[in-house]
């Protein structure tokens, strides 16, 4: 799959804020297509962690109630600038993405 997930994580202080937007669908399944009236089936992310330094500094729980294409933010404290930062996510097709970035 060609990289879904746009990221930038930034140093202030002692605390990072890591800024993320995910190309997803996100489909509820409870939409119908305009055309044939079946229903979409259900297309969306469950979960999405980051690490820092293989510890996991965030998890998000998802379901089908995320709009399209979500956008996350978060803060940590531990980071230094340089360090690799992970976020990766899988949907409840089974479908995934990562991405690394260094902390700037």
């Amino acid at each position: 799959m060609a990289n879904t997930i746009k990221i930038r994580a930034r140093l202030s202080g002692d605390t990072t804020t890591v800024k993320a937007l995910i190309s997803h669908i996100m489909e509820t399944g409870l939409r119908k297509d305009s055309k044939t009236g079946k229903t979409i089936p259900a297309h969306y992310i469950q979960e999405v962690v980051c690490e820092h330094k293989g510890e996991t500094v965030m998890t998000a729980q998802w379901g089908p109630a995320i709009s399209k294409n979500p956008y996350l933010s978060f803060r940590f404290k531990g980071a230094e600038k340089g360090d690799t930062l992970t976020l990766r996510w899988v949907d409840n097709k089974g479908e995934s993405d990562s991405i690394e970035t260094k902390i700037a």
